[in-house]
């Protein structure tokens, strides 16, 4: 699974791990006591963390993302640290961030064509590689879940490098009605980033026309490294290329505590989308959310 932490994730996890090593060491002979690291400027307790940048960590949510150890009697959470010191996010368990998890590696998807002989998709070539451009609601490219920026690899067993839109249109076309294998890569121009809204609901960007224009200062957003001069994909997995800021204002508003979205450059983002008309973006772009 591919994992994006939080700033607020790491807080949590650096607590945790002072607060576990201190509970195994005094359950050790003072002999061979080990050294209690120092651990100035972490919180004392994970309750003093509940409203850290809107951060909810009830005793319940914590065992839903946390592995419990008995340990003398008590039990105690073990921060999810990955190996090379990456630190797995305690929002790991978060339906939207399952939802917009983007896989480093490839996948099959068997398409069949409807009753038009089209199976949805509007294609585009960049950098010698056949990316989708879009997906139609209710088509069977929506139901396989292929997404916008997903890259095509092969098409029944044919390489798309260096392929044009209309040769891969061509291939789907010529290909039979019932089974097309299509190998994908996982959206590898896009990456998703976990967000905690504050008090006031805030996630701490501003956006127009789908494009973030600028950030709040010592907001989540600016904590965790998200950018401008990058276009709104998806928000916990669900598309929102196409639709109104008010309706994506909505769909972040009725988000939990915890928010993550997925954003592509600029620059790559209008080159997928050249030549597609803005109408057919609204109209025709599938917005359902993705089942987990």
């Amino acid at each position: 699974m591919s994992l994006y932490p939080s700033l607020e994730d790491l807080k949590v996890d650096r607590t945790l791990q002072a607060q576990s090593i201190q509970v195994i060491a005094q359950s050790q002979p003072a002999a061979i006591m080990p050294p209690v690291p120092f651990t100035h400027g972490l919180y004392p307790n994970l309750a003093q963390l509940n409203n850290y940048m809107g951060l909810s960590l009830t005793d319940e949510e914590l065992q839903l993302n946390m592995s419990l150890v008995p340990s003398g009697g008590n039990e105690v959470a073990v921060p999810q640290t990955l190996h090379g010191g990456l630190v797995a996010p305690v929002t790991g368990n978060d339906i939207g961030l399952r939802r917009a998890e983007i896989r480093n590696g490839i996948r099959e998807v068997i398409l069949c064509k409807d009753e038009n002989g089209k199976v949805g998709l509007r294609l585009r070539a960049v950098d010698k590689g056949v990316f989708v451009q879009l997906v139609q609601a209710n088509s069977p490219a929506s139901l396989v879940g292929l997404r916008f920026g997903d890259q095509l690899l092969q098409i029944d067993n044919q390489d798309c490098a260096g392929w044009s839109s209309e040769r891969a249109y061509k291939a789907l076309k010529k290909a039979g009605q019932d089974r097309i294998s299509v190998i994908v890569r996982d959206r590898p121009f896009q990456r998703t980033v976990t967000l905690q809204k504050d008090s006031s609901g805030h996630v701490g960007f501003i956006y127009k026309k789908g494009k973030i224009t600028s950030l709040v200062k010592d907001s989540s957003a600016a904590r965790n490294g998200l950018l401008t001069n990058h276009y709104l994909c998806e928000v916990n997995g669900q598309n929102v290329i196409g639709l109104k800021d008010s309706q994506v204002e909505n769909i972040l508003a009725s988000s939990g505590r915890s928010v993550t979205i997925t954003v592509i450059p600029t620059i790559i983002y209008q080159h997928i989308v050249k030549k597609m008309s803005s109408g057919l973006i609204k109209n025709a772009m599938d917005h359902s959310i993705p089942e987990v």
